[in-house]
């Protein structure tokens, strides 16, 4: 059930949708201990196989999960204290990941355990954060605290970087719409930005509330972008062809801070509120409206990213309990 309420204000109209939670479909949540202790799994990504990968931060090794059997297999790397932060699978199942704390980027190839690595040309992007692949093998990404964003290519190992036009945007989560285009969110600011893929051009987009802090985001089937409002507690939607937002409270309320976001096949986009005890796996429905909680068994620690699998499931990295899962609808 919905209901609306039309607010004049300073001689501006807008209309606010409340959307109250639907009775919580059947979800269930299988988590699983890491190997080694205090990891702090940071990103999960899906690999071509199917299986769950992860970034343990604190313990410099990526991780390999096994859905079928639950066996974890670890890969250290070479490099002392690289930070592993982000990560995304190739099309031939090579690991790329963001060497947060060391400024580069590396590919790890599970069938020999080699890490090869990208170094950043400079300090203009010396924290790569996150990672995304477009469709033309592209890897792009996010330097938080440089303010920059950047593009890798594989085939040559070039590395281009541009600076954020805001002053301490804080760029955090990218991704790439249907379309080719890759957006990413602007967590210093109320601003979500695409950019050119051509040309690096970035454009910026102002979220309408002055408050709002997007952190993550993903693309709807439709190639719309829903984003976590992590500041203000809200679910928030963004069409590239309108440039019209929309926003939805959180069911946690204010500060349950929305963090890691994904949506599955079906256009159910799925997120966490990071500050609600336990976190809670939030369902919310496009084409109702509704929002639906299911508490993390762990409680979660806070879940700072998630993907969605080809088959409706979503990986999470429970980062605060050293845990990764698997959340699908019964």
């Amino acid at each position: 059930m919905r209901r609306h309420m039309t607010l004049i204000c300073a001689s501006v109209m807008f209309t606010i949708t409340l959307s109250r939670s639907a009775p919580a479909p059947k979800i269930s949540i299988r988590e699983f201990d890491l190997p080694t202790p205090n990891s702090r799994p940071h990103d999960p990504a899906v690999a071509p196989d199917g299986s769950l990968w992860y970034t343990g931060q604190m313990a410099n090794k990526l991780g390999r999960l096994d859905p079928r059997t639950g066996q974890i297999q670890e890969f250290p790397l070479e490099t002392v204290d690289s930070g592993p932060h982000g990560l995304v699978a190739d099309a031939q199942g090579n690991i790329w990941f963001t060497a947060n704390f060391k400024g580069y980027i590396g590919k790890l190839d599970p069938r020999t355990g080699k890490v090869t690595e990208y170094h950043m040309p400079d300090d203009q992007a010396g924290d790569p954060h996150t990672v995304v692949f477009d469709r033309q093998g592209i890897l792009w990404f996010t330097a938080q605290e440089a303010n920059a964003v950047g593009r890798l290519d594989p085939t040559t190992g070039e590395i281009k970087v541009d600076q954020v036009p805001t002053p301490k945007a804080n760029p955090y989560g990218i991704v790439v719409a249907r379309s080719g285009v890759p957006y990413f969110c602007e967590f210093g600011s109320n601003k979500l930005a695409s950019i050119d893929p051509k040309t690096l051009r970035i454009t910026e987009y102002r979220i309408p509330n002055p408050d709002a802090r997007p952190r993550r985001l993903a693309v709807a089937p439709d190639d719309t972008i829903y984003y976590t409002d992590y500041e203000r507690g809200y679910l928030g939607h963004f069409d590239p062809v309108t440039g019209k937002f929309k926003e939805w409270a959180s069911p946690g309320g204010r500060g349950s801070s929305p963090y890691g976001i994904a949506i599955t096949g079906d256009g159910i986009v799925w997120y966490s509120e990071s500050e609600v005890r336990p976190n809670t796996l939030v369902r919310f429905d496009p084409k109702s409206k509704t929002f639906s909680s299911t508490p993390i068994p762990s409680g979660g620690g806070v879940v700072r990213n998630m993907v969605a699998t080809k088959d409706g499931k979503v990986y999470l990295a429970c980062s605060g309990v050293n845990k990764v899962a698997i959340a699908e609808v019964r």
